[in-house]
């Protein structure tokens, strides 16, 4: 339990950077001075709740440990179902490159692809359709089985556009740091049946 009367003046020193300057995944917003007397419990919401989570309650426990005791047969499926799409992608004219680690034509990568990954790789990767960012949009939004989220690894098959979303923030310098180009879409493959994941992206194309 966190319990903050508001009252505490955060800028007397400089101890709390985290809350006095500006942060910038949070479009450089500085807690202390732009929220007032809620800056501390904002931050807690905003950043550790945004990167380690809530606090499970006792149901929401019980079914994270009923999920847990079927990761590793869902990772198989995720795993499987990934190569596939990845081999798919690679074959598709309208699909300038796939990078996904299994596709490697580099003898030194693909051993360490096999040393690293010896049941497959994962279900996260990114390909860069034809065209820019317009072809890239056009093509998620024409996806039907995929839903349009930020999160990756779930059980259902996701689909972005980064350079747009999740990655925004970023400058074109950083962009290009990042390998995230105006026509990058990253995909994470879910446990649906392969059949309906490779309709679903043909129809798309």
């Amino acid at each position: 339990m966190i319990i903050d009367s508001g009252k505490f003046d955060w800028q007397q020193n400089d101890k709390f950077p985290w809350l006095t300057e500006p942060n910038v995944s949070y479009h450089g917003v500085s807690f202390a001075k732009d929220v007032g007397a809620a800056a501390f419990v904002t931050y807690i919401r905003a950043i550790l709740l945004r990167d380690t989570g809530a606090t499970l309650s006792p149901v929401h426990a019980f079914i994270f440990l009923q999920g847990l005791e079927t990761l590793s047969l869902r990772v198989e499926r995720h795993v499987e179902n990934a190569l596939k799409v990845a081999k798919f992608l690679s074959e598709q004219p309208q699909v300038e490159k796939v990078n996904h680690p299994s596709l490697t034509s580099d003898p030194a990568q693909q051993a360490l692809y096999k040393k690293y990954f010896p049941n497959g790789g994962g279900s996260i990767f990114t390909f860069e359709i034809k065209g820019g960012a317009k072809e890239a949009q056009a093509f998620i939004d024409k996806l039907k089985l995929f839903s349009l989220l930020a999160n990756v690894a779930d059980v259902k098959s996701l689909a972005i556009h980064p350079a747009s979303t999740t990655h925004s923030e970023c400058n074109e310098e950083e962009l290009a740091e990042q390998g995230i180009k105006p026509n990058t879409i990253r995909l994470s493959i879910g446990t649906e049946h392969i059949d309906d994941i490779i309709a679903d992206l043909k129809q798309a194309f």
